[in-house]
């Protein structure tokens, strides 16, 4: 029961300890930029129906398509441990082959450029 108490005494006076310094050594310099609703600098006054380019979209697309990679190939290092692992590592080399080969075909057709 000490322990459970001294632990919570311990992060308690920790994190006001931390907080209390980040408010006093915190720079608070505010301008016209940080005042605005938008702090990339965007116009927020300004029309909506500004052009907005393409390119934006098709690198999130890309990202997201090359980023599942990631979600199919984290159970492998658990998968090897099965009888035979073999099968697993032929698909898993196939996926990345697959993700290889459209990065390829992504970058010879220009895809991956961002100006023209």
């Amino acid at each position: 029961m000490n322990m459970i108490l001294f632990m919570i005494t311990l992060s308690l006076t920790l994190s006001i300890t931390l907080t209390a310094l980040n408010f006093w050594l915190a720079q608070m310099n505010p301008d016209s930029e940080k005042l605005s609703p938008y702090e990339c600098g965007f116009d927020p006054l300004g029309s909506a129906r500004l052009p907005f380019s393409i390119r934006f979209f098709l690198v999130a697309i890309l990202f997201l398509l090359f980023d599942l990679e990631i979600a199919l190939l984290l159970p492998l290092p658990w998968a090897t441990q099965l009888e035979h692992p073999t099968t697993t590592l032929i698909w898993a080399s196939t996926i990345i082959s697959l993700l290889t080969l459209g990065l390829v075909y992504e970058w010879t057709q220009g895809g991956l450029e961002w100006a023209e």
